[in-house]
């Protein structure tokens, strides 16, 4: 079992007393440091290698978001402590990074350990992706985590999502297809706030790609020629948002 190096850095020492608590549950968690100063954390993390940082954002002098920033190449995994509103912690999630909402869930802090140990780096396109959306104040992009890189997809592309067991697939515009790592449900509660309507417990569609709409089989085809079913559910839904149906 490899060691994950960890460090905690809050300005709130009852946060960071609680986290090390907590954290020590996990064999393979090792806590090398903690700081409640984000200044005094930056000289420091470079000789202390971490693996995992569990991040405050909100911080006097220096938020989270502007201590990575003065890390030119991050050689390891961030985890966001916030006290967030719902938007912002679905901009984190469709940005693949790692976040848990205060006060701390332990369910919560077991996946994102469980993921620590797959040792994913943080990467800078994905940190830039997260301030652009909590700026524009919708989500435009969704992240999708590879095996070494990160891949960004502009949300408008997605012709329709298909769920697949645990996990989901994206099929675009050009008829590729991305397996993400996220069920079907989770990536409804961002994607019907835009253009896109579930119309079956196994897709999610973008309206704006619609090919045409059999009313007697209920059958929708989208651009790429894929024929999905729409649930009698959802029909009357479907109906509502094409009002010339």
């Amino acid at each position: 079992m490899n060691t994950i190096r960890t460090v905690l850095i809050d300005d709130e020492t009852d946060s960071i007393e609680s986290m090390k608590l907590m954290l020590q549950a996990y064999d393979q968690v090792v806590v090398v440091g903690t700081f409640t100063s984000p200044v005094k954390a930056l000289a420091e993390i470079a000789q202390l290698q971490p693996d995992l940082l569990f991040l405050d954002i909100e911080m006097p002098r220096m938020n989270g978001f502007e201590l990575l920033e003065k890390i030119p190449h991050p050689d390891f995994q961030v985890v966001f402590a916030t006290a967030y509103n719902q938007f912002a912690i679905k901009a984190f999630r469709f940005s693949a990074l790692d976040y848990l909402v205060k006060p701390v869930n332990k369910e919560e802090l077991d996946a994102v350990i469980v993921r620590a140990a797959k040792q994913h780096r943080l990467q800078s396109g994905q940190l830039q992706n997260l301030k652009q959306q909590l700026r524009q104040g919708h989500i435009t992009k969704i992240a999708i985590p590879g095996q070494y890189n990160v891949t960004f997809i502009d949300i408008k592309d997605i012709v329709f999502a298909e769920a697949s067991g645990n996990y989901s697939n994206l099929v675009l515009h050009d008829g590729s297809k991305m397996l993400i790592t996220r069920k079907l449900k989770d990536i409804q509660e961002v994607l019907e706030e835009q253009y896109f309507l579930r119309i079956h417990r196994q897709y999610i569609i973008n309206l704006n790609l619609v090919r045409s709409f059999n009313r007697n089989e209920n059958m929708l085809t989208m651009i790429t020629g894929d024929q999905m079913p729409v649930s009698r559910s959802q029909k009357d839904r479907l109906i509502e948002k094409y009002g010339w149906l």
